[in-house]
């Protein structure tokens, strides 16, 4: 089912000196979505076609899209998406981040936050007071990033990748969105 829940026909973001959007998913992304994972980890653990086809395509997932300002025709590139996010609301209040991915060119400028905090308030406003995600455990700028976004380590899940490096599972609890007098 391609059909997002969410109301965000787009949401205009600057990020340091960049403008970009923040977008939810059309199926027309998909083949820049999975060319971008490919280019963002090594074979093992980017995923699979059909794999990422799969997690977009779940029930309870939604993928959000970050797309450059193309006000500058300057760079000349065929994509002008720059990242995207595919997260769920999991079983138990819980939500998971599955993937984040950012053009190489495009980070460092606040763009990856920006799709974590999108995520974070749409599992959220569905319920969820916590998020878990899986890194790496030689992944270090993941877990830096991860880091300060607030993440803390869980636990550690041996050779969870199928080049058989092991994976830390990461949360990241979230606060309440309703405050109490």
């Amino acid at each position: 089912m391609w059909t997002a829940e969410i109301d965000l026909t787009s949401v205009p973001i600057q990020c340091g000196f960049v403008n970009y959007e923040i977008r939810a998913f059309e199926p027309t992304d998909f083949e820049q979505l999975w060319r971008l994972d490919q280019a963002c980890f090594p074979p093992g653990i980017a995923y699979a076609r059909g794999e990422l086809l799969s997690f977009i395509r779940r029930r309870n997932a939604f993928t959000l899209v970050a797309r450059r300002d193309l006000g500058d025709k300057s760079r000349g590139e065929a994509s002008d998406i720059a990242g995207f996010i595919v997260a769920e609301s999991a079983r138990l209040q819980k939500g998971h981040v599955i993937t984040i991915d950012v053009r190489a060119e495009d980070r460092r400028h606040g763009l990856g936050g920006r799709l974590m905090k999108e995520a974070e308030d749409r599992v959220r406003e569905r319920g969820c007071h916590e998020v878990v995600l899986e890194a790496a455990v030689d992944n270090q700028a993941a877990l830096s990033f991860y880091k300060r976004q607030g993440y803390f380590l869980v636990k550690t899940i041996p050779r969870y990748y199928t080049t058989g490096v092991d994976a830390f599972v990461l949360k990241k609890e979230l606060p309440s969105s309703f405050r109490t007098s």
